[in-house]
């Protein structure tokens, strides 16, 4: 019978999150331990905003001044754990000395999340309202300034009232077509 995997949380100071992760792996492999410890995940999401009209895709943290990471339980103690929490930056495992396993769908959420945000659903950083005033840089209407009516999120899509000859004209647009009025 295979011993199965667990996930387990590792408190890091935050903003170092990737620098971490490389040392720890880097120390995986020097003391030969990757056969135990399968993986060690940043979690991240995928997030853009649009800029300057163009759309500008980053990486955001989802825990940030956290490190997940796979490892077989029953060699998973002592020295293992000695190892990693004396990477510069690491505080901690839950659990301390004697780490404790994330639940299965705490790890399978924190994941599906993960995993979720590597193919499509990138969310916008800086959602946009109804009620804001918007510029239309794209399209028949550029250079106009509307206000947002309706928001569809899914087909990321904004319906903007734009005055044209003193009168509302409701328009719809696409996300990309519109930038944010400061």
């Amino acid at each position: 019978m295979t011993e199965e995997k667990k996930w387990f949380s590792l408190r890091v100071i935050s903003g170092k999150e990737r620098k971490i992760k490389e040392r720890i792996e880097t120390e995986i492999k020097r003391a030969g331990l990757d056969e135990f410890i399968t993986q060690v995940l940043v979690p991240t999401e995928k997030v853009y905003k649009i800029r300057n009209g163009k759309k500008v895709i980053s990486e955001r943290n989802i825990l940030p001044g956290y490190i997940l990471i796979e490892a077989l339980p029953s060699k998973f103690g002592g020295e293992v754990v000695q190892l990693i929490a004396n990477v510069p930056n690491v505080i901690h495992f839950l659990g301390k000395n004697t780490p404790i396993p994330m639940r299965q769908a705490e790890a399978n959420r924190m994941l599906g999340k993960v995993d979720e945000s590597q193919d499509a659903g990138e969310a916008l950083i800086e959602p946009f309202i109804v009620g804001e005033t918007v510029k239309i840089i794209d399209g028949p209407f550029s250079e106009f300034v509307g206000d947002i009516q309706e928001v569809n999120e899914d087909k990321k899509k904004l319906k903007v009232i734009v005055k044209i000859f003193g009168r509302g004209t409701e328009v719809e647009l696409n996300f990309m077509q519109v930038e944010k009025t400061s």
